[in-house]
């Protein structure tokens, strides 16, 4: 089971960091990422594999907005079936 994770925000020290000590801690694996700063913001966009996560992809999500927010930045989570339905044209 894949995940997509978008991480938005302005840029500051440490939020690649957070988000993947976040991820280690709940046994994701880390497919693909691409971030980008653009005029000081912050764009990161991962593919993760849930496969032997220790909780469901609804507690990560949350979690990971959690993150988010102690970062200044706003954190998402989508199952990578959600999210291609969704940029399906």
């Amino acid at each position: 089971m894949k995940g997509i994770i978008t991480v938005l925000g302005k840029d500051r020290v440490g939020i690649i960091a957070k988000v993947c000590e976040f991820l280690s801690k709940k046994n994701i694996n880390i497919l693909d990422i691409s971030q980008t700063i653009v005029n000081g913001y912050f764009n990161m966009m991962m593919i993760v594999d849930m496969s032997n996560a220790t909780d469901s992809m609804e507690i990560v999500a949350d979690g990971l907005a959690e993150v988010g927010k102690e970062l200044g930045v706003v954190a998402t989570m989508q199952h990578e079936d959600i999210f291609n339905c969704m940029h399906r044209i």
